[in-house]
């Protein structure tokens, strides 16, 4: 099983404009980037649970229910007498989204170190990522867990950065560079990059990840494709596929859920696991999650491919 951790909310889309000046229509869609990968994971044929804070309202409730409903393992949620966070969601032109968040004081937030799970050998992996690594006391817990889990265990790490619920950018930088270390993949966007370090290139970057735990760093490009960085092979890239975008919302956690698809059908998911990959496997794992990715940017919201959907 892949333990993800992080937050589960839900996304509130906004709506064509009725004409009426008095309201707005929300099409409201259960996510959160960890939720997502957690989902995704089930989707694709992998057997997944979701560390979280879970909210005992009428939100949270759904989130369970659609965790069970997708086969998603709940046995490492928490529930708190606390609200569900609320993304609001508006989608440009181009597909990309705009996120306002509202959650603070929120259940997915409240996760301690003294809630740690104890994990045994039926866990192969952790995967963590998005503003659950900058918001306390939900981040203090996560780093305690990789930190603990990292010699033991496949550590992947996507930063998804979202400046909305924490604004500090020098915050994300600090609490990116404690996660990154103990990471055995690391998968971010070039968007992210660019926020995180503006005046830096990529390369130098994903060199600087490298030299701690880190086999892998995988950038995604948008329509650009996707790029892998590696401590013996060099970099390379690898092309998108063209489709008609509805939206790019999910894109990255598809992303992320198929590289550990990948590597879990080929029983590499294990950090020694990664040291024998050759250019061609690795080529074919990107080429596998740029073609899932593709699939979910074909659909509104975060509608993640199944396993017979992606070649």
């Amino acid at each position: 099983m892949y333990l993800v951790c992080g937050e589960a909310l839900f996304d509130f889309f906004s709506q064509p404009d009725s004409g009426q000046g008095n309201t707005i229509g929300y099409q409201a869609i259960a996510g959160g980037s960890p939720f997502n990968v957690a989902v995704g994971l089930r989707r694709l044929g992998v057997n997944a649970g979701l560390f979280a804070g879970i909210s005992s309202d009428f939100l949270g409730r759904r989130l369970t229910t659609v965790l069970e409903k997708e086969g998603v393992c709940g046995d490492f949620l928490i529930h708190f007498d606390a609200p569900t966070t609320l993304s609001m969601v508006a989608v440009g032109a181009d597909g990309s989204p705009q996120y306002s968040f509202r959650g603070e004081g929120c259940a997915d937030r409240l996760l301690t170190v003294e809630q740690l799970p104890t994990l045994d050998d039926n866990i192969r992996g952790l995967h963590v990522g998005s503003f659950s690594l900058v918001v306390q006391p939900v981040a203090d817990a996560l780093l305690t867990l990789v930190q603990r889990e990292s010699g033991k265990r496949l550590i992947t790490f996507d930063p998804n950065v979202r400046l909305n619920p924490a604004p500090d950018i020098d915050l994300w930088r600090t609490q990116v560079a404690k996660f990154a270390e103990h990471a055995h993949i690391i998968k971010v966007s070039d968007e992210d990059l660019h926020l995180l370090y503006p005046d830096i290139e990529a390369e130098t970057v994903a060199k600087g990840w490298l030299m701690h735990n880190c086999q892998l760093v995988i950038m995604t490009r948008g329509r650009g494709g996707a790029t892998v960085f590696t401590r013996e092979l060099d970099q390379w890239s690898v092309p998108a596929r063209e489709v008609k975008t509805a939206d790019t919302v999910g894109a990255g956690d598809t992303f992320q859920a198929a590289l550990i698809t990948f590597l879990t059908e080929r029983e590499l998911d294990h950090p020694s696991g990664l040291t024998t990959l050759r250019r061609e496997t690795l080529t074919e794992m990107l080429e596998f999650a740029v073609a899932a990715a593709a699939v979910t940017c074909t659909r509104v919201g975060p509608d993640l491919p199944y396993r017979g959907e992606v070649s």
